[in-house]
């Protein structure tokens, strides 16, 4: 098997000792993605949509560097800090993944990194 760390600067850089994904037996694993805007370090301004944006953007530019997209999408988990705000989440990711319906999983978290409010992680097929 072979395994092959994933590294953009258009993401946030890990801030641990972790990758920010990884290609193992053609499917990508992403770490899971915050609303840190990778230009600045600092977390986005703005709401739980406006950081949802923010992640996606920061998982879309990881998908792409792998060779991936939404399209290839087979499984998320998406962490949220309160589940009241899982219908405004729910449209920023339909409008992210387009026509794609990749199998997902939905929970509240007691506390996501730096306070965020969404935390999602996703699995990929690498075409």
């Amino acid at each position: 098997m072979s395994i092959k760390t994933i590294h953009t600067d258009r993401a946030p850089a890990a801030i641990g000792p972790y990758s920010q994904a990884i290609v193992a037996n053609g499917f990508l694993f992403t770490a899971g993605q915050i609303a840190l805007d990778p230009a600045s370090g600092q977390i986005v301004a703005g709401d739980v949509v406006a950081q949802a944006e923010r992640v996606f953007a920061n998982l879309r530019a990881i998908l792409e560097e792998a060779g991936s997209s939404f399209a290839d999408v087979v499984k998320t988990t998406v962490f949220l800090a309160d589940m009241a705000d899982f219908p405004r989440v729910n449209e920023a990711y339909a409008k992210a993944f387009g026509s794609a319906r990749p199998a997902r999983s939905t929970v509240q978290a007691a506390g996501l990194p730096r306070g965020v409010l969404v935390e999602i992680e996703a699995t990929a097929v690498v075409r």
